[in-house]
């Protein structure tokens, strides 16, 4: 009796300790790259990553609806928030992809959607997260990637609000809205095309 009992809590230990470990290699990071559906619809066909929340960030208004940020005065930036499996992918990674799908040298502004909540933007959580955006962006910068200078911002991380039901999922739940079809889509061609090594099985 005495045996099984000690087994048996030896299993949990080691259930414990691999949720534990497997819990580690989860990190979070929030970036606005304009409007949040066309961000979304890219990060969740990311390998590594476990989950994309689109929301509002970098503004002083507390729980803002999608109608007040659409007026610009908030401060919020449309983001999203990406959780992701630090074993599968990396900040590296997710930041190429971040600068591959959309335009970080127009200010306020992605193609039709204008605004300061369409800012391109990195909010960091730690000082790893700060250097590896400053990094990138130096690079790009260096190597003249873009015709014009880079103008995403990189900015302390203060609070996420997520944003109403109806935007989680857009893409996946609209995929015959023009919005979705004409602008949307294209951006996930591209990520597809750019990054096909890194897809999940899935769309692989």
């Amino acid at each position: 009796m005495k045996n099984t009992i000690l087994i048996c809590l030896f299993a949990l230990s080691l259930s414990g300790f691999a949720q534990t470990k497997k819990a580690s290699n989860l990190e979070t990071i929030t970036v606005g790259g304009g409007c949040y559906w066309c961000v979304e619809a890219v990060y969740e066909n990311l390998n590594g990553v476990k989950s994309v929340v689109s929301g509002f960030s970098g503004g002083k208004v507390a729980n803002p609806t999608y109608e007040e940020v659409c007026t610009g005065t908030t401060g919020h930036a449309e983001v999203v928030q990406i959780t992701y499996d630090k074993s599968v992918t990396d900040l590296n990674e997710i930041f190429k992809v971040f600068f591959t799908v959309h335009d970080p040298t127009t200010l306020n502004r992605q193609g039709a959607d204008v605004g300061t909540q369409y800012r391109s933007v990195i909010f960091y959580k730690n000082e790893e997260q700060k250097k590896a955006a400053q990094s990138i962006i130096a690079e790009l910068n260096k190597a003249k990637v873009y015709d014009s200078p880079i103008v995403t911002k990189v900015e302390p991380f203060t609070k996420f609000y997520k944003a109403e039901d109806y935007h989680q999922n857009y893409y996946a739940n609209n995929k015959n809205q023009p919005y979705c079809k004409m602008v949307i889509q294209p951006k996930i061609e591209k990520f597809e095309k750019v990054f096909k090594d890194k897809l999940k099985k899935s769309k692989a």
